[in-house]
């Protein structure tokens, strides 16, 4: 996929994350959304570690990069935890 492609996809992913793991988050749907595309590009990665097909469409891109969005999504609240300085 292309850089552009995967920024579209990111952002997407990055929305689903929000969805799925509402609340509220320091940086706002930006963050949202580079942390969507940062997993995207982590699943994509990962995924091609582990032999999975990443030519699956468009559908199969998006959920991938949805699931790499909420466990950064998830990672980066935890850290803020630790660090104190997080919303709850």
């Amino acid at each position: 996929m292309s850089i552009i492609g995967s920024i579209i996809v990111g952002g997407i992913a990055g929305g689903l994350g929000k969805l799925v793991m509402p609340g509220k988050d320091p940086g706002g749907i930006i963050v949202t959304i580079l942390l969507g595309v940062a997993g995207a590009v982590v699943a994509n990665y990962v995924g091609g570690m582990l032999g999975m097909a990443t030519d699956g469409g468009l559908i199969f891109e998006i959920i991938t990069a949805a699931v790499g969005a909420i466990v950064l999504l998830f990672l980066y609240r935890m850290f803020l935890k630790m660090r104190g300085g997080g919303a709850s």
